[in-house]
């Protein structure tokens, strides 16, 4: 990977910023590139100054879309100014090695990419295509989903730090919705003197649910727990240091507490596929009106039967008279943050794959970055989208195995 890495940094002449120089990739460092996000109203940029610093520093080559972070407050003299290389056309920056988005692919995109690329990208079952994947796929690509990455530990880096934000950030969407002004119950999220607190319910104990309902206790709101993880459950309890309402997901029990909950947050994630719907229509049929359901779990299809893709500039929809807030990039709300929390786990991962000498062997050293592989050279991995598609599936270990046979 190292020599076309060079042999490509030798040939491509990019437009830059008069104080910026094309930079060769010294000791066989990576090529990466940054397009602008064009789709979902998305704000974030996959990569900060200071990232892009610390990895030019180390080597690599980066290239970015003028203007790529501009919507998260990081103008292009701060790129230019850490190495990067600035590009004032789209295809410029699709000539890297391997793409990193924040967003899903657009056609467009993918049109631009070259043969054997590598791409970084949330999958976001509910939004993509067959033509979609096939087109990466007739590409051979290599397409890695940011939902299934795992660490060595087994855990999802990237999934847990966006879950932290998206947990915290949760409750402060739920109290502008409950107001009038948006059509809801009228009510102030959390709890004062003499009058009875906010009820919240909690599908998922995992990441998510675990800020959402510090967020909640700190608001003096009434939380309930539902997971069917015991050990999650009892992980929560530990982790919060008190004891608070918990349960497996019962439909019964679940659906009395729905019926007079004025807040309920869908936070469960899947491994490899879509999140298990636990909501049905008939629930939410039977929930007050002017409450508001947050479906959190909405970018892996949802957990409630009601959920429907929603966006930024029309980010709820009311059915059964119960506000939905179902947008699947609602960290694009704070871009700043989000995108140097993301940008942090991404530079980690980044220098590893590095220091292991390329992709393709931290892919095959790597089992939880196996994980989030769904594409290989042109070839589905991912089990779920192949029963979703119709398109045949092949075991990634033995794709990986057969490479170095």
């Amino acid at each position: 990977m190292s020599g076309t890495a060079a042999k490509i940094a030798g040939k491509v002449g990019l437009e830059t910023q008069t104080q910026t120089q094309s930079k060769p990739i010294k000791n066989g460092g990576l090529f990466i590139g940054i397009p602008r996000e064009t789709s979902f109203q998305e704000k974030r940029v996959a990569l900060t100054p200071s990232s892009v610093s610390l990895l030019v520093n180390n080597g690599h080559r980066v290239v970015i879309e003028t203007n790529a972070g501009i919507a998260a407050d990081f103008q292009d003299i701060e790129y230019s100014e850490a190495g990067a290389e600035i590009a004032y056309d789209l295809e410029k920056v699709f000539e890297a090695d391997a793409i990193l988005k924040v967003a899903p692919p657009t056609k467009h995109e993918v049109d631009l990419m070259k043969m054997h690329q590598i791409i970084f990208s949330p999958l976001n079952i509910p939004t993509i295509s067959e033509e979609l994947l096939r087109a990466l796929m007739a590409k051979k690509v290599t397409a890695i989903a940011y939902e299934y990455l795992k660490d060595e530990a087994g855990y999802f880096p990237v999934v847990r730090i966006l879950s932290e934000l998206a947990g915290s950030s949760t409750l402060l969407i739920a109290a502008q919705y409950l107001s009038t002004d948006f059509g809801g119950k009228g009510i102030l999220l959390g709890g004062i003197s003499a009058l009875p607190p906010t009820k919240v319910v909690v599908l998922g104990a995992g990441v998510v649910g675990e800020y959402v309902t510090r967020s909640a206790i700190g608001l003096g709101a009434d939380v309930r727990v539902f997971d069917n993880n015991l050990y999650k459950l009892m992980r929560l309890q530990n982790n919060l240091g008190r004891r608070i309402y918990t349960s497996s997901i019962i439909p019964d029990i679940l659906q009395k507490e729905l019926a007079d909950a004025d807040v309920v947050v869908g936070a469960i994630h899947s491994e490899s596929g879509r999140s298990p719907c636990i909501v049905t229509e008939a629930m939410v049929s039977t929930m007050q009106k002017g409450s508001v359901i947050i479906d959190v779990s909405i970018d892996q299809g949802g957990c409630f039967e009601t959920s429907e893709i929603c966006s930024h500039n029309k980010p709820i929809f009311k059915k059964h008279g119960v506000i939905h807030y179902c947008v699947p990039n609602m960290l694009a709300r704070i871009p700043k943050t989000a995108s140097r929390a993301f940008s942090n786990v991404m530079t980690t991962i980044l220098l590893q794959a590095n220091e292991d000498g390329g992709f393709e062997k931290f892919f095959n050293r790597s089992r939880g970055t196996r994980n989030g592989i769904y594409i290989y050279k042109g070839i589905l991995t991912n089990e779920f989208l192949s029963d979703r598609f119709a398109i045949k599936f092949t075991n990634l270990d033995l794709l990986i195995t057969a490479s170095y046979l």
